[in-house]
C-alpha cells in the first residue's frame, strides 16, 4: 500500500509541476499555430516545401531547417507536427521535423556546447541530421500508401486554397515569436525591468504548503510547485472549463464564453511569464523584458487576427481546439505515468549499467530518456550529472538524442496523430538510431581511428541505404 502511495504521489507531483511550468509559454503557443497551420496556410505552401512530391534534396532538408528554428521539447512539437503533417506534408519530411526540432534546435546544440563541450554538441548536430533525414526517409517509404491516402485527403480539404493573405502570415509570424519570446533563455528577456510588492500575509504559508505537498529533488531534475504555478493551474482549470463552452462550436460564431477564454489564455501566457516570489507578509511581481515582449507579440497577434474574415478567425480557433482535444489528454496521462515511473527507477542503477559504451549500455541509456523525461534543455544538466558520476560518453549521447524524442507522453500523443503503427516504427526507428549514434560517438571517445570510424558510419548508412532501396523496389512492384 505504501508503494501504492508512492507511485499515486509520484505521478500527481509530476503532472503538477509540469502543468506548473512547461505547459504555458511553450504549449499554448503551439497549439495555436498548430490550428493557424491547419486552417490559414495554402496546402500548396506547405506541400511545395514538404510536400509527398517535392524533391527529397528539398523537403529533408527544409524540414530539419524548420525544426532547427525552434527550441521546443517533445511534447510541444507534436501540435506543431500535427499541424504540418495535416495540411499536407509528406510522413517522411513531417517525421524528420518531428525528430530534428526538440534535439537538434539551435538553443539545444548550444546550451549543449556550453555546458558538455563542442565535440558533443557537434555530434549532436550532424547524428541528428543524417539520422533524423534517414527515419524520415525510411518512414516514407515504409508507409508510401498511407502517404498517398493521406495525400488525397488534403487534396479533397484545401484544393481551394491558393495564397497565404498578409493578415494570415501575420498572425503565423506573430505566434511564432509569441512562441520564441516565452522559450529563448536570453539576456534580454530574463533581465529585470522593475519589481512591485504588495501585502499579502499568506503567501509565504502557502508556498511552503505547496513544496510539503509536492516534494522533489533538484538534483534529480525535478522541479516543485511554487506559487507562481498554482495561479497557473488554477488559470489552466479555467481555461478548460470556459473553452468548452467557447470553443466547441465557434465555427458558428463567438460567443461570451469565446472571449472569456481567450482572455484568460492571455493573461496565463503573462503571469507565466512574470516572477512571483513570495516573501515574509508580501508577494514580489518581477516584470522582466519576457513580458514586455510576450505582451507585444499577443497585441501583434490580436491585430492581424482582426483583419482576418471570420471564418477564418473562426475556423484557426476551432482548429486549434481539436488538436487541443486531440493531444492534451494524452499528454496529462502520459505525465502522470512517468511520474510513477521515476518513483521506481533509480538514477544510479543507470549509471552503472552505462558505464561502457556496449549495445546494452547504450539501450539502457535510451530506455532511461523515454522513462525519466525532462523538459527541453533540462535534459542537458542531467546529463552532465550522469557524466560526473561515471556514464561513459557514448550512452551519453544516445540518451540526448532519446530523450527529446521518445517521452512516454510524446509517443502518446503522436499515436493520437498518425496512428499506432506509424508510431510503433517511429519509436523503433529512433531507439535503434540513437543507440547506434551512442556507439559511435562512443567509439570515437576512445580513440577509435577516424579510418575505422567512418567504415562504420558507412557500413550502417549502406544497410539503410539498401533498405530504403529494398522497400521501394516491393513498393514499384506492387503498384505497377
Amino acid at each position: 500500500m505504501e508503494l501504492v502511495l508512492q507511485l499515486l504521489n509520484g505521478g500527481a507531483g509530476s503532472l503538477a509541476s509540469y502543468l506548473a511550468a512547461h505547459v504555458l509559454l511553450c504549449l499554448l503557443p503551439a497549439f495555436f499555430i498548430a490550428g493557424a497551420m491547419a486552417a490559414l496556410i495554402p496546402k500548396a505552401s506547405i506541400t511545395h516545401w514538404l510536400g509527398r512530391h517535392a524533391p527529397v534534396y528539398v523537403s529533408y532538408p527544409a524540414a530539419a531547417l524548420a525544426g532547427s528554428l525552434i527550441a521546443v521539447c517533445s511534447c510541444t512539437i507534436v501540435p506543431l507536427f500535427a499541424g504540418v503533417y495535416r495540411k499536407g506534408a509528406g510522413i517522411g519530411p513531417a517525421i524528420t521535423f518531428l525528430f530534428f526540432a526538440p534535439a537538434g534546435n539551435i538553443m539545444a546544440l548550444a546550451y549543449t556546447g556550453n555546458i558538455l563541450g563542442a565535440d558533443f554538441a557537434i555530434a549532436r548536430l550532424i547524428l541528428c541530421l543524417v539520422f533524423g533525414i534517414g527515419i524520415g526517409l525510411l518512414m516514407a517509404t515504409l508507409f508510401w500508401k498511407d502517404d498517398q491516402s493521406h495525400d488525397a485527403r488534403s487534396d479533397a480539404l484545401f484544393a481551394d486554397r491558393a495564397s497565404v493573405s498578409r493578415p494570415a502570415l501575420g498572425v503565423l509570424l506573430s505566434l511564432v515569436a509569441l512562441l520564441i519570446a516565452g522559450t529563448l533563455k536570453l539576456w534580454p528577456l530574463s533581465a529585470d525591468l522593475f519589481s512591485l510588492s504588495i501585502p499579502l500575509s499568506w503567501a509565504q504559508t502557502w508556498q511552503d504548503r505547496l513544496f510539503a505537498w509536492v516534494p522533489f529533488d533538484a538534483s534529480k531534475g525535478e522541479e516543485g510547485v511554487s506559487f507562481q504555478g498554482s495561479t497557473l493551474i488554477a488559470l489552466l482549470l479555467m481555461i478548460a472549463a470556459t473553452a468548452k463552452r467557447g470553443l466547441d462550436n465557434i465555427t458558428e460564431g463567438a460567443s461570451g464564453w469565446t472571449w472569456l477564454a481567450l482572455g484568460l489564455a492571455a493573461s496565463t501566457l503573462l503571469i507565466a511569464s512574470l516572477r512571483l516570489t513570495p516573501g515574509p507578509g508580501i508577494l514580489t511581481f518581477t516584470f522582466t523584458g519576457r513580458v514586455l515582449a510576450v505582451a507585444l507579440t499577443m497585441l501583434s497577434t490580436w491585430h492581424f487576427a482582426r483583419q482576418l474574415p471570420a471564418e477564418d478567425w473562426q475556423g484557426w480557433l476551432w482548429e486549434a481546439w481539436r488538436f487541443v482535444k486531440q493531444i492534451f489528454v494524452v499528454l496529462v496521462v502520459g505525465v502522470f505515468i512517468v511520474g510513477m515511473v521515476r518513483q521506481v527507477i533509480q538514477p544510479e542503477w543507470i549509471e552503472t549499467l552505462a558505464g561502457s559504451n556496449s549495445v546494452l549500455a547504450n539501450a539502457v541509456a535510451v530506455g532511461f530518456g523515454v522513462f525519466m523525461y525532462f523538459p527541453t534543455l533540462v535534459e542537458v544538466p542531467v546529463a552532465k550529472m550522469f557524466l560526473d558520476l561515471g556514464m561513459h560518453p557514448g550512452p551519453l549521447l544516445a540518451y540526448l538524442m532519446a530523450d527529446p524524442e521518445l517521452s512516454l507522453q510524446s509517443m502518446l500523443m503522436v499515436a493520437a496523430v498518425i496512428g499506432r503503427k506509424k508510431t510503433a516504427a517511429y519509436v523503433g526507428l529512433v531507439g535503434s538510431f540513437s543507440i547506434v549514434a551512442g556507439l559511435l560517438f562512443g567509439a570515437w571517445v576512445d580513440g577509435t581511428g577516424w579510418l575505422t570510424l567512418g567504415t562504420g558510419m558507412a557500413a550502417w548508412l549502406l544497410v539503410v541505404a539498401g533498405l530504403y532501396l529494398l522497400i521501394r523496389r516491393q513498393r514499384t512492384q506492387t503498384a505497377s
